[in-house]
């Protein structure tokens, strides 16, 4: 019998489709996705975090517009990261962990998603994605990857085709980087002949980055030949950073598309953090000036309005991985969606208290993990535990030493 994913290949369909009777004991398990969110900006506490703990909490008033996906996430706080401080800078750090982000001799480490990517990427087109242009990605040698910040672009990254000229034109380029590699390479082995021991640190540290951009060629040269999956929706308009909510909604648009054609199962997107006025009604200020407001009535009420809206295309995006048919279940199900920040309070540049939601997945859900107590429980721990959940026989990462307690 015709396996139900070959069914689909064969007849040129990307999208998936409601499960027929007739495929249904071949049936493959739907893969494991993961989206890390980063809002650089904060939310404002008192609106965000729950009061109580447990699973009888009274939602917030950030929270209680989603009453209807209440057992699809939960609230946690009280986490940070250890050692990780310096206000923004610290954005650094969201999925890394890494200490001091702020200090002179700051040298980054991999980040959760390009770890779980290069675990699991070489079977989709794209490893991993980066989403925006805050630093939230960075490679095993602690270099920044850069994100696409406009989402008709990473439409049509995704699902737009060149014509055969253009496709033969990149393929002579990525001949060309081969090439460019070799000569480098063997000029970089020649001098390591003859480095001291910390230019030898050095030059190892090259060679890995030369390794991994070999490996990407060699992948891109692949897929090249394949064509791009087709997806029955427009094109995003391309909305600026400055319009925090249909640049969320369009991202999430192209990121949930990306899910459901396979395009890649790993997504790291830093969110909108800018100084521009959002076009929305009743903000006059701009966004980053806001986050600083003094506990002026007037500036938390407009701060209030642009982070409703941030949470509501959340929401949005929460609801339709919900509604998208995956397997025996839905995308929602088989995605693990972490949104939070690199910021308890922008007010005051504090790191501590990380407003962090998990949804999707395979969770347990519908509670608040409320961590109390002088020392913040180790954010990087809940990283243990959704690595563990993508498959990976993990027990650390970073300052993360076990998995999340609390998380079933």
């Amino acid at each position: 019998m015709i396996k139900r994913r070959q069914f689909l290949r064969g007849a040129g369909i990307s999208l998936a489709l409601p499960a027929l009777d007739l495929y249904a004991e071949k049936t493959p398990e739907s893969p494991k996705r993961i989206v890390c969110i980063n809002m650089p900006l904060g939310f404002h506490p008192p609106n965000f975090f729950p009061i109580d703990a447990g699973t009888g909490y009274q939602l917030s008033p950030y929270l209680t517009p989603v009453e209807d996906l209440r057992d699809r996430f939960t609230v946690i706080s009280g986490v940070s990261h250890p050692e990780v401080d310096g206000g923004h800078e610290a954005e650094a750090s969201f999925l890394t962990a890494a200490p001091h982000p702020a200090s002179r001799g700051f040298k980054n480490t991999v980040s959760l998603d390009q770890y779980i990517a290069g675990k699991i990427g070489e079977v989709t087109r794209h490893a991993s994605l980066t989403v925006g242009r805050e630093r939230i990605s960075w490679t095993a040698t602690g270099v920044e990857v850069p994100g696409e910040s406009r989402p008709d672009q990473l439409f049509a990254k995704l699902f737009l085709s060149g014509s055969q000229t253009e496709i033969s034109r990149q393929k002579q380029q990525l001949q060309s980087g081969h090439s460019i590699l070799d000569v480098v390479r063997a000029e970089a082995e020649s001098v390591a002949k003859r480095a001291s021991r910390l230019d030898r640190e050095k030059l190892d540290q090259y060679f890995t980055a030369v390794r991994e951009t070999e490996s990407r060629l060699t992948k891109a040269q692949k897929w090249l030949d394949t064509p791009k999956p087709a997806v029955p929706e427009p094109a995003p308009k391309g909305a600026p950073r400055s319009d925090v909510k249909n640049w969320l909604r369009e991202h999430f648009q192209v990121i949930r598309l990306a899910l459901q054609t396979d395009s890649t199962r790993v997504v790291a997107m830093a969110g909108a953090g800018h100084s521009q006025v959002p076009p929305l009604p009743g903000v006059t200020m701009g966004y980053h000036a806001l986050t600083h407001h003094g506990q002026n009535p007037e500036m938390i009420s407009q701060l209030e309005i642009i982070e409703r809206e941030m949470i509501h295309e959340w929401a949005e995006f929460i609801r339709a991985l919900q509604s998208t048919p995956d397997g025996e279940g839905t995308l929602l199900d088989t995605t693990q969606i972490m949104m939070g920040s690199n910021l308890g309070s922008a007010s005051g540049h504090i790191t501590k208290d990380l407003p962090i939601l998990l949804a999707g997945g395979s969770w347990k859900h519908g509670q608040h993990l409320k961590f109390e107590g002088e020392e913040n429980y180790p954010f990087a721990n809940l990283f243990v535990s959704m690595m563990q959940q993508m498959g990976l026989e993990e027990e650390t990462f970073a300052t993360g030493k076990s998995t999340m307690t609390g998380l079933a």
